[in-house]
C-alpha cells in the first residue's frame, strides 16, 4: 500500500513538472513572437538616511551632521561637491570606488576610510558589485544651513 502512494505521489509530481515546463515553453514562444515596450531603467543611486545633525557649540556657525549612505549594486553617485564641509567617510559594508578631484581613483572596503577637504570635487563614487550592496557612514563638518551635496550641473 504504502509503495502505491509512493508511485501516485511520484506520477502527480512527474504531471504537473510536466505541465509547468509546457506553461513555461508557451510562456516564452509567446513572448518571442509578441513585441513588448520596454524602457531602459535609469541606473541606481545613493540614498542618505541622517543620523544625527548637532551645532558644535565650540565652533560658531559650524554643524556636525552624520548620516549612512547606501548605495546598491551598481550604483554610481553624480559628480557632486559638498560645498564649504569637511568630510569623512568610513565604509561600513561593501566596497566603493572613489576619485576626489585629480588623485587616483581609490577602491575601499569595509573599514576603509578617507576625507574630503572644503570645496572638494568627488568626481567618481559608485558600488562595483553587480550584487552586493555598500554602506558608508559619511560625517560632515560644514556651515550650519550649508547643502551637504551638491550634483554637478548636466552637460
Amino acid at each position: 500500500m504504502k509503495n502505491s502512494r509512493t508511485r501516485i505521489a511520484g506520477a502527480v509530481l512527474a504531471v504537473a513538472a510536466l505541465a509547468g515546463a509546457a506553461a513555461c515553453a508557451a510562456d516564452q514562444s509567446a513572448s518571442a513572437t509578441t513585441p513588448t515596450a520596454t524602457t531602459a531603467a535609469p541606473p541606481p543611486t545613493e540614498t542618505l538616511s541622517p543620523l544625527l545633525q548637532q551645532a558644535l557649540p565650540d565652533v560658531p556657525g559650524k554643524t556636525f551632521t552624520s548620516a549612512i549612505v547606501t548605495l546598491p549594486p551598481a550604483a554610481r553617485a553624480a559628480p557632486h561637491r559638498h560645498g564649504g564641509a569637511f568630510v569623512y567617510a568610513y565604509v561600513l559594508d561593501g566596497t566603493v570606488r572613489s576619485q576626489v578631484d585629480d588623485k587616483p581613483v581609490g577602491t575601499f572596503r569595509a573599514g576603509d576610510n578617507w576625507t574630503e577637504q572644503p570645496g572638494a570635487h568627488h568626481v567618481l563614487t559608485e558600488n562595483p558589485s553587480a550584487t552586493e550592496q555598500a554602506r558608508l557612514l559619511v560625517v560632515f563638518v560644514a556651515d550650519n544651513g550649508a547643502e551637504l551635496k551638491v550634483d554637478d550641473a548636466h552637460q
